[in-house]
């Protein structure tokens, strides 16, 4: 069967989802960028779009290595790579929508674009745990994206703020992009461009986060949701564009370029060799691939923003991991996001042991429960795992339609506010009750689960 439908921009064809009644369109280009240049959103195409392959991932540190022979990365390989393919490219600007068989404009579907982690330096919007998301057989479109990392999307150079007026935050713009070409195209899809949610993990949430505190997104979405990133703090300031200049003078300087035209046209691996050699050159510890403050998207740090008050007022729902990358503070900044909240906004603590190993809720394990992946993942995997992720997109798919997570048959969900300070736990006993923060610390200083 030819699942052929027509959007603004031209006819496009999917194929069918690997769940009944659900098709997917996979691949759809939504803008065109070249090397350190802003997206321009895609509007049309000639004939009939094929969507029924996935398409390129940005380029990333583990496109110029194998990754089974990196063992500092394998656990997340093996997690959430180990036997599928994918391919790099600079022209990596495709996102995914998953939509009901025969969805047609006019049926108002709820929409959730979601936005993936790795760093701002690696993923891609169909590793295992997001490909093919069970939202659609819950009644919420679903859409993943692919964006620029590393120096492609996160440069920042005095150069190229003389050439274009701002610099950095490249891959944000593309983030932005995507919503953009959502809202304009998802009617064709069955959706409701004045119902879409946006969700992101780890740094997939901390732009979920700049975009929630950016002027350029009114109006682009009506719901938030960050998982392990969610929330700002005075230990995660943003830098002005400015502060990067020098970093990324040398990369420059190391890859051979003279001119900025010719750095734009360096070969992709010296781009990314003379990175490392940078990095280790200055002797950086932390990120230099990642937002500042370039006056336009992200006008201010978030502290700042959320005490003017000029944050977006939304629903919102954050969380983290017990065992997650610095849980006290990932757990600290999600509540009090939602403590500062004058709309509910809902707040949750992933704590379930998945089986296999004895690392907890590490970084990032919450993603297949929330994507209902679950078929996809190598662990022994329980009828209590099933049953868990069965509830937690519940709870999701009911935020997403109307910015309240709670139904029938569910525990009872409350805000998390500053006179109601519990959270829902999710483990194989679902329920209300306040974040052990001793433990949390504790676990901080003993956690042997990686992140990525």
């Amino acid at each position: 069967m030819d699942y052929i439908i027509s959007t603004p921009c031209g006819q496009i064809k999917g194929v069918k989802s690997k769940y009944d009644g659900v098709v997917a369109y996979k691949g759809i280009r939504y803008a065109n960028a070249n090397r350190f240049e802003y997206p321009v959103e895609v509007t049309s195409w000639e004939g009939v779009y094929d969507a029924t392959e996935y398409g390129h991932c940005s380029y990333q540190p583990r496109s110029f290595y194998n990754e089974e022979e990196n063992l500092k990365k394998i656990f997340y390989y093996n997690e959430f790579r180990k036997g599928a393919p994918y391919s790099y490219s600079e022209d990596c600007l495709f996102l995914n929508v998953f939509t009901k068989e025969n969805a047609k404009e006019g049926d108002n579907l709820p929409v959730l674009v979601y936005i993936h982690g790795g760093g701002f330096t690696g993923g891609c919007g169909h590793e295992k745990h997001f490909d093919e998301p069970i939202w659609p057989t819950k009644g919420v479109i679903g859409v993943t994206i692919n964006y620029r990392l590393g120096p492609l999307g996160f440069i920042a150079s005095k150069e190229l703020k003389e050439e274009a007026g701002i610099t950095g935050n490249y891959g944000l713009y593309d983030q932005l992009t995507a919503i953009k070409w959502v809202k304009n195209n998802i009617k064709a899809f069955g959706g409701n461009p004045d119902n879409i949610t946006i969700m992101g993990q780890s740094a997939g949430a901390m732009s979920v986060q700049q975009l929630c505190l950016s002027p350029l997104t009114t109006g682009l979405f009506n719901k938030a949701v960050m998982s392990s990133g969610g929330g700002i703090s005075k230990i995660l300031p943003t830098a002005s564009a400015e502060k990067r200049y020098e970093f990324w003078d040398k990369v420059k300087e190391i890859s051979g370029a003279k001119t900025l035209e010719e750095f734009k046209r360096v070969p992709i691996e010296v781009l990314f060799d003379s990175v490392a050699k940078a990095k280790k050159e200055l002797k950086v510890m932390g990120m230099v691939a990642s937002p500042v403050i370039d006056g336009k998207l992200i006008t201010d740090d978030g502290i700042n923003i959320l005490k003017a008050n000029n944050h977006h007022k939304i629903p919102y729902m954050l969380g983290s991991t017990s065992e997650d990358l610095m849980p006290p503070f990932m757990q600290g900044m999600a509540s009090k996001w939602c403590c500062n909240q004058e709309i509910p906004s809902y707040c949750w603590m992933f704590d379930h042991q998945l089986p296999g190993d004895e690392n907890g809720a590490w970084h990032s394990s919450d993603l297949w429960y929330w994507f209902g992946a679950l078929d996809n993942c190598l662990r022994p995997l329980t009828d209590s795992d099933y049953k868990l992720s069965d509830t937690m997109t519940t709870y999701l798919t009911n935020f997403v339609k109307t910015g309240n997570p709670n139904g029938d048959g569910l525990i009872p969900w409350n805000p998390t506010n500053k006179k109601q300070k519990q959270v829902i736990h999710f483990n194989s006993d679902v329920k209300m009750k306040k974040a052990k923060k001793l433990k949390l610390w504790f676990t901080m200083f003993t956690n042997k689960a990686v992140g990525e």
